[in-house]
């Protein structure tokens, strides 16, 4: 019996869905036909956040329920209509190591790498065309809150209006997004013209001093067992060679959740920032992308 397949013609391209109707998401029941129709109805607003970053994919062969795959190299067979870039891996010593990067220009990509169940889509701190052979230089930082249980969003939401506060003191303009799951991410956009290890050395500073002042609410460190009831602050993030989920990505629960820019105000108020495909579609109505400015660069971090 041939296998069900469905033919998408978008942007000039002839992309084949394979399995339309296989489940991605067991709780929500959203199929691949589900999470295409997504990513490009989503493509408006999801794509300026990865403009010019190398993606690295997070594939779901059989669903969130199933086992899964880190992606960073463009995979056999990928279409030559598809943007790759050999570039030095941000973790080489010397840059001898290359990888082949894909790079998400346009809506038709995002099909293609919906075929292949690529679920979670997650981007450096730095773009390509801001960089060169020698190093990394960000266009935005990021504070990763990770909750150690018995802690939860309430306290991320605590830590994120600090971290708020700390970076405004500093000239900096905070933004702030659910992880999808139950973290929080805020990140303020800043010149492209330092070091990603000055920006990582600059969040490591804040989250450290947080942590003198709240050492029994949040941890700057590594070691999960220091995290228990506590609010990680991840910056490690800011390490050219680490990646965070993009903005308006699916993640890969039971259900079908999404990394979603929230209000400050939604903060304030408690949020618990789980939010389904279906909202954040309403979302982007009533709000459009609350991360555009995001994308229009900063000042420099102190050094």
């Amino acid at each position: 019996m041939p296998k069900e397949s469905t033919l998408i013609k978008l942007e000039g391209h002839e992309i084949t869905l394979s399995n339309p109707s296989k489940v991605m998401y067991a709780e929500s029941k959203l199929t691949k036909r589900d999470v295409t129709d997504y990513y490009v109805d989503m493509s408006p607003w999801l794509l300026p956040h990865l403009q010019e970053r190398p993606v690295t994919r997070i594939r779901y062969p059989n669903g969130t329920d199933s086992s899964s795959f880190f992606e960073k190299n463009a995979p056999a067979g990928t279409p030559d209509w598809v943007r790759t870039e050999s570039i030095p891996s941000p973790g080489s010593t010397k840059n001898r190591d290359f990888v082949n990067y894909v790079f998400i220009d346009d809506a038709a990509t995002l099909v293609w790498l919906s075929n292949l169940a690529a679920l979670e889509l997650h981007a450096p701190q730095w773009r390509l065309d801001t960089q060169d052979d020698t190093d990394r230089r960000p266009d935005r930082l990021v504070a990763d809150l990770d909750p150690g249980a018995p802690a939860g969003i309430d306290e991320c939401a605590e830590v994120a209006k600090l971290l708020r506060e700390r970076f405004e003191d500093d000239g900096l303009t905070a933004y702030v997004k659910s992880s999808g799951k139950k973290g929080l991410h805020v990140v303020c956009p800043v010149a492209a013209t330092q070091s990603h290890r000055v920006v990582s050395e600059y969040v490591k500073a804040v989250a450290s001093q947080l942590e003198s002042e709240m050492p029994d609410a949040v941890t700057a460190q590594m070691a999960k067992k220091l995290r228990r009831g506590k609010v990680f602050i991840d910056w490690s993030q800011n390490n050219a060679a680490k990646t965070t989920v993009a903005p308006y990505s699916l993640r890969n629960l039971s259900e079908a959740t999404v990394s979603t820019p929230l209000l400050w105000s939604e903060v304030d108020s408690g949020t618990d920032g789980i939010f389904s495909p279906a909202q954040v579609r309403e979302r982007i109505d009533i709000h459009g992308d609350l991360w555009k400015d995001v994308r229009e660069g900063g000042p420099e971090v102190p050094e």
